[in-house]
C-alpha cells in the first residue's frame, strides 16, 4: 500500500480501524479481496509475485505493507516484499516475535514498512533503519516514508478523519481525494519532481500508475469487516464487502 491510516483503541468497542490506498502500475495483475485457498487469510493478491499488501485473518490479525520510496536503494533482483505480510499473518507468534525474526533478513528486500496487529499490540517495522516501533493508542499515518512522517497526503487524511462521519462510505470517500500539493510541501525522495507531484495526492491518477484499491478494515470485539473498492485506469471497478465473526485466537 502507499497510504495507511490506522486508529488503534485497545479498550474501545472497535480496537482497530484501518483505511488504506494501494497504488501500483495498472499493468501489474492482481486479484481482488478474497479468502485464499493456500493460506488462512483474507487479502487481495499480487498475481505476479503471489504476495499481498494488506490482509486479515479470522482471529483478527492484520498486516499491511508500504514500500519506502528510496530509488537509489532499490534492486530489481530483490525478493518480493509482498511475502512479508503473508508471513506475518499466518504466524501465531506475537507481533514482536514476528518482527524480531524478520530483522536478520529484512535487508534482502527493497526498503519497506510493515504494520502488524496481533489482536493485542500494534507494532511497526522500518527496514530503512531496522527499527521496531511499539505504536501507542491513537491515530497513526503511514505513506512511503517513515511511520508518522508528515507527508502532505498523510496530514491531509489525518485532518479529514478528525471530522469525518464513522460510516464506511464516508470513510472510503476520504481516500478518493486527488488534490495535488504545492511543490514546497513535497517530500524529496529521489524521484523527479514531476513524479513527486503526480504521487502527492491521497488518490493517484496517471496514465500508467494509480490507486488500484481503497480498503477499509474494522476489527471489533466480535466481528471483522473489510470493504475493498477496486479502481482501474478508467475509474471504479467492483466493490467487495466481507464480514465474519472474530474467532478466538486459541
Amino acid at each position: 500500500m502507499c497510504l495507511i491510516a490506522v486508529r488503534w483503541q485497545p479498550d474501545g468497542p472497535e480496537p482497530l480501524l484501518l483505511l488504506g490506498n494501494r497504488d501500483e502500475f495498472y499493468d501489474r495483475p492482481a486479484a481482488p479481496l478474497a479468502w485464499w485457498e493456500d493460506h488462512p487469510l483474507l487479502a487481495g493478491r499480487d498475481l505476479r509475485a503471489s504476495g499481498t499488501w494488506l490482509g486479515v485473518t479470522r482471529q483478527g490479525r492484520c498486516a499491511a505493507l508500504t514500500n519506502l520510496r528510496q530509488p537509489a536503494a532499490s534492486r530489481p533482483d530483490a525478493p518480493s516484499r509482498g511475502a512479508l505480510p503473508v508471513r506475518a499473518l499466518v504466524s501465531s507468534d506475537p507481533a514482536s516475535a514476528v518482527l524480531e525474526a524478520l530483522r536478520p533478513e529484512a535487508a534482502r528486500h527493497n526498503p519497506f514498512n510493515l504494520l502488524l496487529y496481533d489482536g493485542r499490540e500494534l507494532l511497526g517495522y522500518q527496514s530503512r533503519d531496522d527499527r521496531i516501533l511499539r505504536l501507542a493508542p491513537g491515530l497513526h499515518l503511514l505513506s512511503n516514508g517513515d511511520f508518522n512522517a508528515p507527508w502532505p497526503k498523510a496530514e491531509a487524511l489525518r485532518a479529514a478523519l478528525a471530522h469525518a462521519p464513522e460510516d464506511d462510505a464516508a470513510l472510503l470517500k476520504l481516500l478518493e481525494d486527488d488534490r495535488r500539493f504545492e511543490d514546497a510541501r513535497l517530500p524529496h525522495t529521489g524521484v523527479p519532481l514531476p513524479w513527486e507531484r503526480a504521487l502527492s495526492p491521497i488518490f493517484i491518477r496517471t496514465p500508467t500508475y494509480g490507486t488500484r484499491a481503497s480498503t477499509l478494515v474494522r476489527i471489533g470485539r466480535a466481528e471483522v469487516r473489510v470493504v475493498e473498492q477496486g479502481f482501474g485506469p478508467e475509474g471504479p471497478l467492483a466493490r467487495t464487502e466481507i464480514a465474519f465473526p472474530l474467532r478466538d485466537p486459541r
